[in-house]
């Protein structure tokens, strides 16, 4: 999942595939149980007892009912379950259960358990010997997961949409089944929904839709890899597909579908070097979907199909960095993927180096060190504003929420030891050391003391001196940055820095060579300015660069943060027009916070605006906000939401 999309401006480079395909690894299931078994492995965000009884295989068949806003229909789990056991727990949230049965029909006793806010509730079924259970249910209209959006929330205005966020927890909200990442599991789905909606999920088609009476039609899916139950995601709605490439392709709404495919014209090229890093590319196609402007995420790296906001486009692909990291997830997270949310770094901080590698072998050196120097940005303000116990890598999780360990800790911190680790063993050995690992635990759970072992038998010789020497530990388990950190390239911004100086000490806007930048340079200079800034400083700025009417989302928010954090009345039209048109989470919640708390001049804007706004955002956006003082309410929301279809 992309938390911070790092900026990039594109140069378009030829990457050629391996002449040496090797062999692709299978991804059924195998015997995760010693890795469960592990004391890092114990998920305390999951009611599943997986040694006891495990789900391998999941089988929905679902009907998509878009005027009551919920799914409804059966799912089906094959189950391992150890000698002598006699019942399986599940994890859901708020689902109506009809029924649930053994395959003969046989009526199977259930209990759902008390639970909690955060977890949702347990789903205890005796098993009385059957290993293949069938229940029956629904979803709640008011799931996490899933949004409904109406027609007037989509990009052509004339057809409903829906979509699917599972990670972290949030799949159990419509999916009953053991809701861990460490518990892999194949699946196979059929989706009814009206014609003439187009179903798509994260996993190959089984075939061509089938019609279903005179007005739906039933779409077939089968994923034959095991995978952590929160990458199963749906997505229906109005959609059209453009071919990128052989293996490559981007689901849209016929509005969007051409401006997207012109962005992410490259991707071929980055799966081609992604391999040549990492090794075989085991999912088979790589398609994107580019969903409405209401997902709260840059982009989930759902296998086979990566969810993607349409925030990315800005017309001069400055902006599809964004696919690196989501495609290097196609190793670090889908393959490899972390057996609690404890160990989250295992996904994204590999992810993001990995994503750095590839921007190095596909757009070359000076844009790789541009984004390492961003992620060390990144870095060092997450940890001047984070708890010490949120600094940890191996981040303690207790009593609360998965969630909260989704810093930029386990991203940039991440990444950082990593790239200290290639520093001080050679990039021939780390990268062949990354390669082995991505092979050796394909489609398995992993955690941090495994990671550890590795390190230290493959690349330490197995000396614990070293090992200490090299703060391996310090790394994982305790909070800063330490001292062996790797620098980043002090050239990388040299230009802009300077006119960082320059600016800040009062320097004409004239002199700033904002159109010689790219579009990393122009996020550097916004991002390190004083951020006190005077209204006739701040005009000046706009005036030059047209900075209110940027198109390009990443900058614009840049600019309106200074504009809210200096009370800039100029971009209040466009703040508001970017308050209710997007709702991914990294852009609104700064700017609603900032607002939020300026009494005077902010929070009115806040409070006029929110209600408004709210009905485009998924409930991952609005969560946090709802619990500001800006005028929230069920009927301000439903007037809001009424005004907004108006529009």
């Amino acid at each position: 999942m992309m938390r911070t999309m790092t900026v990039l401006t594109l140069l378009l480079l030829a990457s050629c595939r391996s002449a040496d395909a090797p062999v692709e690894t299978p991804g059924t299931t195998s015997d995760i149980a010693p890795i469960l078994d592990r004391e890092d492995a114990h998920d305390i965000h999951s009611f599943a007892r997986p040694l006891e009884a495990r789900v391998h295989h999941l089988a929905l068949d679902l009907d998509v009912d878009f005027d009551a806003r919920r799914v409804s229909g059966t799912a089906t789990l094959d189950v391992d379950a150890a000698e002598g056991a006699t019942e399986i727990v599940l994890d859901t949230r708020d689902l109506d259960i009809a029924s649930i049965t053994a395959p003969d029909g046989t009526a199977l006793d259930y209990e759902i358990g008390e639970g909690s806010e955060e977890l949702g509730q347990p789903l205890t079924v005796q098993l009385d010997g059957a290993e293949q259970i069938i229940i029956t249910y629904a979803a709640s209209p008011t799931g996490d997961a899933l949004q409904f959006l109406s027609p007037e929330q989509t990009a052509g205005g004339e057809h409903p949409f829906l979509f699917s966020q599972g990670q972290s927890i949030l799949n159990r909200s419509w999916i009953p089944t053991q809701d861990s990442p460490g518990i892999r599991q194949t699946w196979e789905a059929r989706i009814r929904v009206p014609n003439p909606l187009t179903a798509v999920m994260s996993a190959p088609s089984a075939g061509d839709p089938i019609p279903d009476g005179p007005d739906h039609r039933i779409f077939r899916f089968d994923m034959d890899k095991s995978v952590p139950p929160y990458l199963i995601a749906i997505a229906a709605g109005n959609l059209e597909f453009e071919p990128l490439g052989l293996r490559t392709g981007v689901w849209a709404e016929p509005e969007t579908l051409a401006a997207a495919a012109a962005e992410l014209v490259d991707t071929e090229q980055m799966i081609s070097a992604s391999e040549d890093l990492f090794g075989p590319y085991r999912w088979g196609r790589y398609d994107m979907i580019v969903l409405p402007p209401s997902f709260p995420f840059g982009g989930m790296e759902n296998p086979t199909l990566t969810f993607l906001t349409p925030t990315f486009i800005a017309g001069d692909k400055s902006l599809t960095s964004l696919i690196a990291h989501e495609l290097a997830h196609s190793w670090s997270g889908n393959l490899a993927t972390n057996a609690t949310w404890a160990d989250f770094w295992l996904n994204e901080g590999m992810t993001v180096y990995a994503e750095q590698r590839i921007v190095e072998a596909v757009y070359g050196e000076e844009t790789f060190a541009q984004q390492v120097s961003l992620s060390q940005d990144s870095l060092d303000a997450a940890i001047g504003d984070l708890d010490e116990r949120d600094q940890i890598l191996a981040v303690d999780l207790t009593g609360r929420h998965p969630d909260d360990g989704f810093t930029d800790i386990p991203y940039d911190k991440g990444a950082a030891f990593l790239r200290t680790l290639e520093r001080e063993v050679g990039r021939e050995r780390f990268d062949a050391f990354l390669r082995k690992w991505f092979d050796d635990h394909a489609f398995e759970p992993v955690t941090s003391s495994m990671f550890l072992e590795a390190v230290n038998e493959q690349l330490l010789g197995g000396s614990d001196e070293r090992a200490e020497a090299l703060l391996i530990n310090e790394w994982i388990y305790e909070a800063g940055i330490p001292a062996n950190n790797a620098p980043t390239d002090a050239d990388a911004f040299a230009d802009v820095d300077g006119a960082v100086s320059r600016f800040d000490e009062g320097g004409n806007v004239a002199s700033i060579d904002w159109d010689g930048w790219n579009t990393a340079e122009r996020l550097r200079f916004l991002g390190r300015i004083d951020q006190e800034v005077t209204t006739p400083r701040l005009r000046a700025l706009d005036e030059a660069f047209d900075l209110t009417q940027s198109t390009n989302n990443e900058i614009l928010f840049l600019w309106l943060q200074l504009a809210v954090a200096n009370r800039y009345d100029p971009a209040v039209p466009r703040l508001e027009q970017f308050l209710t048109t997007q709702g991914r989470r990294k852009f609104v919640r700064p700017l609603f916070v900032a607002l939020a708390s300026d009494e005077e001049w902010g929070k009115p804007i806040a409070t006029r605006v929110y209600p408004r706004a709210r009905p485009l955002y998924h409930p991952i956006t609005t969560e946090d906000l709802d619990k500001l003082d800006i005028g929230y309410s069920a009927a301000e929301t439903d007037r809001g939401s009424a005004e907004q279809t108006e529009s």
